[in-house]
């Protein structure tokens, strides 16, 4: 594509998604308001095939409650894959917006509205740029990202990443850490595997007087979770990060009784998945071996969850410099690792893939509040921001490098 060529791809891409504000600022609302749980997004499903089938599309399900569609262009050009995760979380918003939710305990907190809205914009978008692009646009609309096994991963087994096969994927999410009109990104690996553990100590419970009577688990659990922070500090090798926290312990006694056992919860994370199945595996022993040798049982169940989410760096600059086009290079932020989990991970772990992140803080500071929180909501010129950049960067996956 000639460089004049671009110049007046990119003004036509920002200016149709300039136009789209006040739709997309409709489209966030009515999701907003109605917020479904993973794996339950039927209302939301509907009424993105509604909006679909409006372009002219035709959407059809996956994984239940996700929903698929392709924007084809002209024939000979490679598959760009689009993903924008649907499902809300259960939490009760405290925000006193018109646009607040109306399903009591349930609510967008993590901007999954603000995603599949910028998506449908995105495609809209790129539905009537399909003329000037050679090759074919895949829509992921995810369920689940909130909950395990994650709606990726059952999405992907469903055959999503083949018919056609993406030769890419690119996702975005917002970031409240970052002012609208600023993105972040960063290559090779960004965010963190996690697995949820869950331990029993098994004791034999009593008087509290009478301890050489008992077994007390509440003894090895706290001596479990002092010893279990070695495996961090003295087996991970230091320059990888590892974060392993207990957010839950119950030892249902009383001040004089002694229970029979003691239930904990926790999270392992980490970045680099070989490591990952060594640390179950000391973590394994330490738990069986300290519990022992105290006269106790420990059973620990771990559950598996979401890979390392890894950004190929070929499609990651890429991604960085046509932002920068479109944003201006003042506005593309390099991110630090972050040991929180996110599903798209998996579509890392299956095809080259970006994941950045979208600003959505006020330029005032108002919309700071992180995500995950009652009072989360956004600066919503990030709307048509988010819409444009996504259709502005998979247009030039698809028409390759600009020549002078």
């Amino acid at each position: 594509m000639q460089a004049a060529q671009v110049d007046s791809l990119l003004g036509a891409v920002k200016d149709r998604a300039a136009a789209l504000a006040p739709e997309l600022l409709a489209i966030r609302h009515h999701l907003h308001a109605h917020p479904e749980l993973s794996f339950r997004e039927t209302q939301t499903a509907a009424f993105v095939t509604e909006q679909l089938r409006a372009m002219g599309l035709v959407p059809y399900a996956v994984a239940d409650t996700g929903v698929v569609a392709l924007i084809e262009g002209q024939p000979g050009g490679p598959v760009v894959a689009l993903r924008a995760d649907m499902d809300a979380l259960p939490i009760q918003e405290l925000s006193d917006v018109p646009y607040k939710s109306i399903n009591d305990g349930v609510m967008h907190a993590c901007g999954h509205d603000v995603h599949t809205t910028c998506l449908l914009g995105a495609a809209k978008i790129l539905t009537e740029q399909r003329a000037n692009f050679r090759g074919t646009v895949k829509l992921l609309f995810q369920p689940g990202e909130e909950l395990l096994p994650g709606g990726a991963s059952l999405m992907i087994k469903d055959g999503v990443l083949e018919n056609p096969k993406p030769a890419e994927v690119l996702g975005q999410h917002v970031f409240p850490r970052l002012p609208v009109g600023q993105i972040g990104l960063r290559p090779g690996r960004y965010m963190a595997s996690t697995d949820e553990l869950y331990l029993r100590v098994k004791g034999k419970g009593g008087h509290g007087a009478m301890p050489e009577l008992n077994i007390d688990p509440v003894l090895v659990a706290a001596n479990l979770i002092v010893a279990a922070q070695q495996i961090v500090s003295r087996r991970a090798n230091p320059k990888m990060p590892s974060v392993l926290s207990f957010g839950k312990v119950i030892a249902n006694g009383a001040t004089n009784v002694i229970p029979d056992e003691v239930y904990i919860e926790g999270t392992f994370r980490t970045l680099d998945e070989a490591w990952r199945d060594e640390a179950h595996r000391h973590l394994r022993q330490l738990c069986e071996g300290l519990a022992a040798s105290m006269g106790a049982v420990c059973e620990l169940e771990i559950r598996r969850g979401y890979p390392c989410l890894d950004n190929n760096p070929a499609v990651t600059a890429r991604v960085r410099t046509a932002a920068e086009a479109y944003l201006g290079a003042e506005n593309v932020i390099e991110l630090d690792q972050w040991l929180a989990a996110e599903d798209f991970a998996y579509f890392s772990q299956a095809a080259p893939a970006c994941f950045y992140r979208l600003g959505t803080r006020a330029t005032d500071g108002r919309f700071a509040a992180s995500v995950h929180t009652p009072i989360f909501d956004i600066d919503e010129q990030a709307l048509s921001l988010g819409a444009g950049l996504m259709a502005w960067l998979t247009l030039q996956e698809l028409a390759g490098p600009a020549t002078a």
